[in-house]
């Protein structure tokens, strides 16, 4: 069975930093790109960031560009997202998700995700 266990998170202040984990299971891991997804309670999911199969064809939304790093090892067959300078509105359950091979178009849709983890709370606080 394919696992998507998220790590890493927590509670920090504002400015600070936090640096979340996804260790996939149960697949081949470098033949799915993966994408965060993140989602404040009643609010719909936002997408976050995704990385290509190979570490390429990197892509952030515009809140967190410049401030969050999508990477991939996948040796370890892992995915992080280092965050940094992390704000109030950065606060919601960060969920990993492993995709489809998408163009361009279609990474930031959650459709084109079929294996997601459980997610990992982060809390900033002000």
């Amino acid at each position: 069975q394919v696992q998507l266990v998220e790590s890493g998170g927590g509670l920090v202040q504002a400015g600070g930093s936090l640096r979340l984990s996804c260790a996939a299971s149960g697949l081949t891991f470098s033949s799915y790109p993966m994408g965060w997804f993140r989602q404040a309670p009643g609010k719909e999911r936002e997408f976050v960031a995704a990385i290509g199969r190979s570490g390429g064809n990197i892509d952030y939304a515009d809140p967190v560009k410049g401030r969050f790093t999508i990477s991939r090892d996948n040796a370890k067959n892992t995915v992080y997202l280092q965050m940094n300078s992390l704000k109030p509105e950065d606060t919601a359950v960060y969920s990993c998700a492993a995709g489809v091979v998408w163009g361009s178009t279609q990474r930031r849709s959650p459709a084109m995700y079929p294996y997601w983890g459980q997610g990992t709370q982060v809390t900033v606080s002000s």
